[in-house]
């Protein structure tokens, strides 16, 4: 995501994939970046069993995964078949033109850590914000966390509203309305 104070835009690139793996000889959680055209190929849902080959990402403060360019990739078990009663949706996730149609909302970090990480509708994005529109090399970076669920969603919290630093001092406030705007489109349970 870019944001410019009070202006924002999106680039959807691929699908992040929370691994409980081996990367070397070291077992433990990471994350990896798939393109649409793997996942296309391979549909990854919740607790596949896959293997292949990534690099370390050049820019970690533009991107929420630590691996991406994944090739030689396997899908070694097929995970949940069927989704549970959700939240959270667990399924195949939708090609990145439906999120983009779809929009999403602020949603609370802690959240979506804590019941959101697992869900295909819950995102964290890499946020590169200009601080000063006539100087674009002031920048600045961070994650943000959005939900592209069902506005009725039980365990959806907003969070506090974004703050947008500024030129001299500035903050912008990202209000409400720019999330109800984003998702206004869809009925409250899709």
């Amino acid at each position: 995501m870019g944001r410019s104070f009070d202006q924002r835009s999106h680039a959807y690139l691929g699908y992040a994939l929370l691994v409980r793996g081996s990367i070397g000889n070291e077992d433990r959680e990471f994350r990896v970046g798939v393109g649409e055209g793997a996942h296309a190929k391979h549909q990854f849902k919740a607790r596949d069993s896959v293997s292949g080959e990534a690099l370390p990402v050049a820019d970690p403060r533009i991107e929420t995964v630590e691996f991406y360019k994944v090739s030689s990739l396997k899908t070694i078990r097929s995970g949940i078949e069927e989704e549970a009663q959700p939240p959270p949706w667990c399924g195949v996730p939708p090609p990145l033109a439906v999120y983009r149609e779809r929009g999403h909302r602020r949603l609370a970090a802690r959240t979506y850590e804590e019941k959101c990480t697992s869900c295909i509708r819950g995102c964290h994005m890499a946020v590169e914000m200009i601080i000063d529109q006539w100087n674009p090399s002031k920048r600045r970076y961070r994650t943000e966390t959005f939900c592209c669920g069902p506005r009725s969603c039980p365990l959806y919290r907003p969070g506090p509203q974004r703050k947008v630093p500024g030129r001299r001092g500035m903050t912008y406030t990202e209000e409400d309305w720019v999330d109800e705007e984003a998702t206004s489109r869809r009925a409250p349970d899709e």
